[in-house]
C-alpha cells in the first residue's frame, strides 16, 4: 500500500469510527430491549437498517466485538444458564429478492448446481428455545441466550400442554436438541389483554414480547395461566450424528414422536420454485396459529448444511426473507396516556378498529410529545398505521386530505392522567414522567416489583391480588403490606381462611430477607439486583446507604454518576422517607454484618465466569458463594476475568479461558479458594 493510500485509509478510519461506535451503542440499546426486556422500541425493519448500515461501515473497518458479529443475548441473572451442545445461531435476513437471488447463486456456485433442494418454512415470530430429550424424555429447556449457552426454563416449558414429556413411537435418538419457538395464539393474546384492560393496566404490545416475557417469569403458576404454545422445527445436537438425511425427514420424525411441528413447509428446486413458495407462504401466513413475519429458506440436505458450516453468528446454508410490513388506514378518535412503573407517560392513539396483520387493531403508540408534534397528529385525523410484528402498531403519517375542519393541534397535558399530579420532562429525553410517588399505576407496579422473586420474594402476592388490594384502597404503597391482616384478605376473590393466612405468613417471612433484596425491592431507578448486592456488600445497612455521600458511593466498583444521582434523589424524596420509616418500624432486616474472619474479603475485587454443570452446587448457589466472599459475576470471558469456574460440558468459554490464560477452577478448587488465598487450578 502506498503512503498516500495508507494516509487516506487512516483518515477514513478517523471519519468513520465515531459513527461505528454510535451505531454499536444504539444497536446494543435495542438488543437489550429486545432480548432481555422483551420490549423493543423499533420495528424489525428499522433494526435491520441499523445493522445493515453498521455492516457497510465495517466492510472498511472491522470491529471484532461488533453486534453484527455475534448472536443477541437474552440471559437473565435470575436464571441458571447451561451450554447448548451445538451453538444456537441466529439467521441472516433480507427484504430484497435480489439479495435472496445472490444467496442462491452463492450456494449454486459452491455445489455446482442450479437445482439445489431447499425447504421453505414460515419464520415464526416467537421466543427461541432449545429442548433436550434424552432417550425420548425431556430433560432440559433453554432459551437461545447468547448462542453458546441459554437460561434454564424447563419448569416453565413444562406448563405447555401440547408439549410431550416423552416421545412416542420408535427410532428415538439417544440424545437430541430440538429447537423451536414459544408463542401465544391470537386468541390467548387477546384474552390476556382483555384482562389487562379490565384491571386498568397497560395493554401488551404484541404476542411475541408477551411470550418472551412469560418464559422469564419466576412463578410457573403465572406461566401456566398465560397458556403458552410451542412449535418445533430445528435440529441441534443429535446422537447418533447421522440420524437424519434432510431437514424434511427431521420434520417427519418430530411429528411421529408427537411433537408440535410446523403447520406447513414446502420443498423447492432452484430459485424460481423457491420464490414461488415464498409468495405462496406470504398469501397464507395469516391462517397460521402463530405470528409469521417471513419465510426461512434452508438447504434441505444435512450433508450440504454441514459442508457449508456457519459464521460465528449464522449458518451459511439458510436465510430469512422478511415480508413487507402491512399498513392500514383508520381514524384516531382519542389520545390517551399510559403511566409506567417509573412514572414515564406514553401517549396512545385510540383507533377505529381495523384489520392489520391478521389481528384487529384499535390502538397505536404515539411514542412521545415530540413525535406527535413532528407528524402533527390530531384527534379526528385519518392516519396510516403500520404493524411491524415486534411492536405495538405505530402511526406512520396523517392523511391530510381527510383531516376534518376545526381540528386543533394536540396539547400534551400538564398533569398526570391518573393522579393529576405535576409531570416533568426527563432531562435529555423526549419522555415526561409523573413525579408523584403515590401515583396509583406506579404504586401497583412498585408493589409487584417489591414482592417479586428477584426482590422480597413474597409468595402468592401477584397481579390479581395487588390489583384488588389497590382498587379497594387497602394498600397504597409497599409499607402497607406489613399492616395487612387475614380479615383484610378474606373479602378478596379466591381467598379463604387458609390462603389468607398463607399470604400473611409469606409477608411476615419477607421481613428477614437479605439486605440486597430490600434495596432492590425499593425500586430505586437504575439499581438492579447486581447493583443492590454491591451496595449491600460494601455498606452493610440501609441506613449507611441513605447516609452515603457521593465519594463513598463512587468508591464502589460499578457505581457511576447516574446510579449515584438516582440513589440521592430517591432518598431525598419525602414520600420515600416516610415509607422507609414505616418499613423500619415493621421490623424488616436492614442490616447485614460482615461474616467473621477473612471470608468476606477472600474474593474481594475478583471477577468470575461460571460455565458447565457443577457436580454439587447449582449455578445460583455458586454465585451466592462468590458474591458473599466479595467477588463479582460476569457472563463472558475477557482479559479482566480472574477465574473461570468450570463444570461438565463447559462449551466455548473453557477454550477462550485457555487462550487468554485465565485460571480455570473445578468445584473442589473453588471451595478451597474460599478458604485459602491461592488455590491450584485445572491446567
Amino acid at each position: 500500500m502506498t503512503e498516500k493510500k495508507a494516509d487516506q485509509r487512516q483518515l477514513n478510519y478517523l471519519d468513520i469510527n465515531p459513527e461505528i461506535q454510535r451505531l454499536i451503542q444504539e444497536i446494543q440499546h435495542h438488543d437489550d430491549l429486545y432480548y432481555k426486556k422483551a420490549a423493543p422500541e423499533i420495528s424489525d425493519r428499522e433494526y435491520d437498517r441499523l445493522k445493515k448500515k453498521l455492516e457497510q461501515l465495517e466492510s472498511v473497518i472491522s470491529q471484532s466485538d461488533s453486534p453484527t458479529q455475534r448472536v443477541g443475548d437474552d440471559r437473565d441473572e435470575a436464571f441458571t444458564s447451561y451450554p447448548h451442545r451445538l451453538p444456537m445461531l441466529s439467521l441472516d435476513n433480507t427484504y430484497s429478492q435480489e439479495e435472496l437471488k445472490a444467496f442462491h447463486n452463492r450456494l449454486a456456485k459452491h455445489f455446482e448446481s442450479e437445482k439445489l433442494e431447499f425447504i421453505i418454512e414460515p419464520k415464526i415470530d416467537g421466543a427461541a428455545v432449545s429442548l433436550t430429550y434424552e432417550h425420548g424424555k425431556l430433560t432440559r429447556a433453554l432459551t437461545r441466550g447468547n448462542g453458546e449457552e441459554g437460561d434454564d426454563i424447563t419448569e416453565n416449558i413444562q406448563t405447555i400442554q401440547e408439549l410431550p414429556r416423552t416421545f412416542q413411537g420408535s427410532n428415538i435418538p439417544k440424545l437430541i436438541e430440538v429447537r423451536g419457538e414459544v408463542y401465544l395464539t391470537h386468541k390467548d393474546f387477546e384474552r390476556i389483554n382483555a384482562e389487562q384492560e379490565r384491571h386498568g393496566l397497560p395493554l401488551y404490545a404484541n404476542p411475541r414480547n408477551l411470550a418472551a416475557g412469560t418464559l422469564k417469569r419466576l412463578d410457573p403458576q403465572e406461566v401456566q395461566e398465560r397458556k403458552l404454545s410451542i412449535v418445533l422445527y430445528g435440529l441441534g445436537f443429535c446422537e447418533p450424528k447421522n440420524a437424519f438425511s434432510s431437514q424434511a425427514t427431521f420434520h417427519e420424525a418430530a411429528r411421529a414422536w408427537g411433537l408440535p411441528t410446523l403447520e406447513h413447509f414446502a420443498l423447492a428446486h432452484g430459485f424460481q420454485e423457491v420464490w414461488q413458495a415464498i409468495e405462496a407462504m406470504d398469501a397464507r401466513r395469516h391462517q397460521f396459529s402463530y405470528e409469521t413475519d417471513g419465510a426461512v429458506i434452508k438447504l434441505n440436505q444435512i450433508t450440504q448444511q454441514k459442508d457449508l458450516g456457519s459464521t460465528a453468528k449464522a449458518p451459511r446454508w439458510a436465510i430469512a426473507f422478511k415480508f413487507e410490513t402491512e399498513k392500514a388506514e383508520t381514524r384516531i378518535h382519542a389520545i390517551t396516556l399510559q403511566v409506567g412503573r417509573t412514572g414515564v407517560i406514553t401517549p396512545v392513539a385510540e383507533l377505529d378498529p381495523v384489520q392489520l396483520s391478521g389481528t384487529t387493531v384499535s390502538r397505536a403508540t404515539l411514542h412521545n410529545e415530540d413525535q406527535i408534534k413532528l407528524k402533527d397528529i390530531r384527534i379526528g385525523d385519518t392516519v396510516i398505521i403500520e404493524k411491524a410484528g415486534e411492536i405495538i402498531p405505530a402511526v406512520l403519517e396523517v392523511v391530510l386530505q381527510k383531516r376534518p375542519k376545526g381540528t386543533s393541534p394536540y396539547e400534551f397535558p400538564k398533569t398526570c392522567p391518573s393522579c393529576h399530579g405535576p409531570i416533568e420532562r426527563i432531562e435529555g429525553e423526549a419522555a415526561f414522567r409523573c413525579s408523584n410517588a403515590n401515583c396509583p399505576p406506579q404504586m401497583r407496579r412498585r408493589i409487584l416489583h417489591f414482592a417479586s422473586r428477584q426482590a422480597m420474594d413474597i409468595e402468592n402476592l401477584g397481579v390479581a391480588v395487588v390489583d384488588q388490594l389497590s382498587e379497594r384502597a387497602i394498600i397504597h404503597n409497599i409499607a402497607d403490606l406489613y399492616s395487612l391482616t387475614v380479615e383484610d384478605l378474606l373479602p378478596l376473590e379466591k381467598f379463604a381462611q387458609k390462603s389468607a393466612e398463607n399470604l400473611i405468613a409469606a409477608i411476615e417471612k419477607s421481613k428477614s430477607q437479605a439486605l440486597w433484596r430490600l434495596i432492590h425491592g425499593l425500586g430505586i431507578p437504575n439499581v438492579g439486583a447486581q447493583t443492590a448486592k454491591d451496595l449491600a456488600r460494601h455498606l452493610h445497612s440501609l441506613q449507611a446507604l441513605i447516609d452515603a455521600n457521593k465519594e463513598a458511593l463512587n468508591a464502589i466498583d460499578g457505581i457511576g454518576p447516574t446510579i449515584i444521582q438516582s440513589i440521592s434523589s430517591f432518598f431525598a424524596n419525602h414520600e420515600n422517607q416516610k415509607i422507609i420509616e414505616r418499613l423500619l418500624k415493621a421490623g424488616l432486616k436492614t442490616e447485614e454484618n460482615p461474616q467473621p474472619g477473612n471470608t468476606q474479603q477472600v474474593l474481594q475485587g475478583k471477577t468470575f465466569v461460571i460455565t458447565g454443570t457443577l457436580p454439587n452446587l447449582s449455578r445460583e448457589e455458586a454465585k451466592e458463594k462468590i458474591e458473599a466472599a466479595g467477588g463479582k459475576i460476569s457472563s463472558s470471558i475477557s482479559k479482566k476475568t480472574d477465574y473461570l469456574l468450570c463444570g461438565a460440558s463447559p462449551g466455548s468459554k473453557y477454550t477462550k479461558a485457555e487462550t487468554l490464560g485465565t485460571p480455570i477452577l473445578d468445584e473442589t478448587a473453588f471451595i478451597k479458594l474460599l478458604k485459602e488465598p491461592e488455590p491450584a487450578y485445572m491446567p
